[in-house]
């Protein structure tokens, strides 16, 4: 018995269920070798297809659709390698999937507007409904969490939620898009009108298969003083960043400005998960997920039929 399984006794864990919910139990990320002989039967019983109108060349194609890793970004472990644990991370793709299988959680972005209902002890209905503008979308597995934004009578409120909570109940996107940056806390100094939307807006909804469209409206910041030095990150949703920015702030912000970053190859792939371990998670879930997908889909088009009121 190693370390492993003795934290996990000690912790209250059964090794033989654990193996059992879970199949054979790998501390790997990566796929394990498979044997010369059996490579070439494997070949034609493995999920993925293999081009035939290619002359005859073996490349093997991933079922799973490239758009895989922005939709369901959360099932993506955190890149820290010290952060990281197979047993764990499968552990909360299992939990991730029976929520979803319980609630529905649709495909949204930073910049999409977003309505979320929750169970509240204190409301009239002990539910409470929120609506807003996602402004950040951060952390990944059942850590994964989303902050709305609105300005309900002139003043600016934001309610972060849990995306795998319990207490949700439902969860709906009015306004499906997405925006030219990755966070959008800069509407916090930005002018109310940006992030100010209708408690009783009526979903727009896209035709089918259609691109998400990118909003690539230019918002325009108050006065100092402001809740980050936005002159520093480099932001393309803002107007007018410099009309508030001095010389002395503008040399401060050249100064601790990394433009080299983006060529340093081996700090983006520190901060992103192989493409390999991609592929691997997500041809894990993705049946289950596209199983979902369809009947999400099924009970859009479904009508249901209210009895009229009063008959002629």
């Amino acid at each position: 018995m190693n370390i492993v399984q003795k934290k996990l006794l000690a912790g209250g864990f059964s090794w033989i269920n654990l193996t059992r919910r879970l199949g054979p139990v790998s501390f790997s990320t990566k796929p394990e070798p498979l044997p010369s002989a059996s490579r070439a039967t494997s070949n034609t019983s493995t999920t993925t297809t293999t081009s035939s109108t290619s002359g005859g060349s073996s490349e093997r194609k991933s079922i799973v659709p490239p758009d895989y890793r922005f939709v369901y970004q959360e099932f993506l472990p955190d890149p820290k390698i010290e952060w990281r644990n197979p047993i764990r991370e499968k552990l909360e793709r299992l939990d991730m999937l029976d929520r979803r299988a319980n609630i529905d959680i649709p495909e949204f972005y930073v910049g999409s507007v977003v309505a979320v209902t929750c169970s509240d002890v204190h409301a009239v209905g002990k539910t409470s409904r929120f609506l807003g503008i996602c402004i950040l979308r951060e952390k990944c597995g059942l850590r994964a969490r989303f902050i709305l934004r609105n300005v309900v009578d002139n003043q600016g409120v934001e309610v972060m939620y849990d995306m795998y909570d319990p207490t949700l109940l439902k969860v709906e996107v009015l306004r499906l898009e997405k925006r030219l940056d990755e966070h959008l806390l800069y509407l916090r100094d930005a002018l109310d009108e940006y992030s100010t939307f209708d408690l009783n807006m009526e979903a727009e909804i896209l035709p089918e298969g259609a691109p998400v469209p990118v909003n690539d409206v230019k918002v325009t910041l108050k006065p100092r003083p402001w809740y980050a030095r936005w002159e520093r990150h480099n932001l393309a949703g803002v107007a007018n960043v410099d009309e508030h920015t001095n010389e002395k702030k503008a040399r401060k912000a050249a100064r601790v400005a990394t433009p080299w970053e983006r060529f340093d190859l081996m700090k983006q792939y520190r901060r992103t998960i192989p493409d390999e371990e991609q592929k691997e998670i997500f041809a894990e879930v993705y049946s289950q997920l596209h199983q979902l997908e369809l009947t999400r889909k099924k009970l859009k088009r479904k009508r249901t039929f209210v009895k009229p009121t009063k008959l002629a």
